[in-house]
């Protein structure tokens, strides 16, 4: 088989990167809906609220990237990829922009005080920074910044980096048996709904678990697979994924993913991440195995792609971008106003914010290609997506907050 260098057709894909734009703005919209009130509307809110998918599709995304190398490794009987290296791009594609935008925060909320902000001090600042802040028993009451509500994703994220070295090896042991490695994967996605299980039903896990990796370990699995069955050439075609996804949306909008306000039945969190898991599968599966269609154009399209070569720095500036433009530029108070007006101010300060703080912090041979063209604009393994959003099952203690995690 070809070297993953050598096969441009999917590793260096720009539809790929369209998704991560899809994904970001998904969040954004999620976000607007909670802090409009627009979620309450009926059905069409709780569309809305299901937006939160977006970090499935970022989680599935980082799963096929970054699984990809050892996939292709194990498939060619070649070394496995060196994690000293793996981890540097890691951190260097993550931390500067991330820390940027934590400390900005941080600073912006000795200012501007819109509501309570139990986050906000020199210990929820050293949790933040160190990807630790949703491990506790009452991060809601004690460790929540409302600037920064997203980033309990970049705690799930840094934790799977930390993981796949180790995941990649036991379901490899340097051996390409995809039957096995698919078994292997079936097995981890389990542990998602099992944990979720377990967070609702027992005390012995803190209230916060829901969040936690094992939480979202289907979704990661998802794109771990997708990896998997493209090496085997495996294909899927929008014609037939993106329907079957939409029908699972409109679904997961019902019961089955929860109410919008009010406690959920046990069994919910664990039947809305497994649909999410399945759901942002298929999105990102007629990209990632290699689908030429008017979906995946749409998506490797130039104002597309320049999104979502941004997508992470949006991910990281957007809520205080929003707070911010709703009670100081549209003078809403909370729970009012409109879900796309707040979604276009929101969009309109945070997008140049997010090219610059790209071109300040990103790796030097992405910023000086970001946004010339859709071709230069291609994901690579050190710059896989990001996940954002909200949390699917986040904490028990909040039903307001399992369901949106704003």
């Amino acid at each position: 088989m070809n070297n993953p260098t050598n096969n441009p057709t999917v590793w260096r894909d720009p539809a790929l990167t369209g998704l991560r734009a899809v994904a970001a703005l998904a969040v954004v919209g999620t976000h607007a809906a909670f802090a409009t009130g627009f979620l309450t509307h009926g059905y069409v809110g709780a569309l809305s609220a299901r937006l939160d998918i977006g970090v499935a599709v970022f989680f599935v995304l980082t799963g096929f990237l970054l699984f990809r190398p050892w996939v292709r490794s194990a498939a060619d009987g070649a070394p496995a990829p060196s994690v000293r290296r793996y981890s540097r791009h890691r951190l260097r594609r993550i931390l500067p922009a991330y820390v940027i935008a934590v400390v900005a925060a941080f600073e912006i909320y000795t200012v501007f005080t819109p509501g309570p902000n139990p986050g906000q001090s020199l210990y929820g600042l050293l949790r933040y920074l160190t990807f630790t802040q949703i491990y506790t028993d009452d991060y809601l009451t004690t460790l929540l910044h409302p600037g920064l509500s997203q980033m309990w994703s970049m705690a799930v994220e840094v934790s799977f980096y930390l993981a796949l070295p180790a995941l990649a090896f036991a379901l490899l042991r340097r051996r390409w048996r995809p039957a096995r490695i698919l078994i292997g994967l079936a097995a981890l996605a389990a542990v998602t709904p099992a944990w979720l299980v377990a967070a609702e039903t027992t005390d012995a896990l803190p209230s916060s678990a829901g969040m936690w990796l094992p939480g979202h370990l289907a979704w990661f699995a998802g794109g771990m697979a997708l990896a998997v069955l493209q090496t085997l050439r495996v294909r899927c075609r929008a014609v037939v994924a993106v329907p079957v996804a939409g029908a699972l949306y409109l679904m997961v909008a019902t019961s089955l993913g929860g109410v919008i306000l009010g406690p959920d039945p046990w069994w919910v969190p664990a039947v809305k991440a497994t649909l999410y898991a399945v759901i942002a599968t298929l999105v990102v599966a007629p990209a990632a195995l290699g689908s030429r269609d008017s979906y995946t154009r749409v998506l490797a399209s130039r104002p597309v792609v320049w999104l979502g070569e941004i997508s992470y720095e949006i991910f990281l500036l957007h809520v205080v971008v929003m707070a911010l433009a709703m009670h100081l530029v549209l003078r809403w108070p909370l729970f009012t106003g409109s879900m796309p007006g707040l979604i276009a101010a929101t969009l309109a300060l945070t997008v140049p914010a997010a090219w610059l703080l790209h071109r300040v912090t990103a790796p030097q041979s992405r910023a000086r290609s970001a946004g010339s063209s859709a071709a230069s604009a291609l994901p690579r393994c050190e710059a896989a997506s990001f996940s954002s959003g909200p949390s699917s099952a986040a904490v028990r203690s909040d039903p307001v907050g399992r369901n949106t995690g704003s």
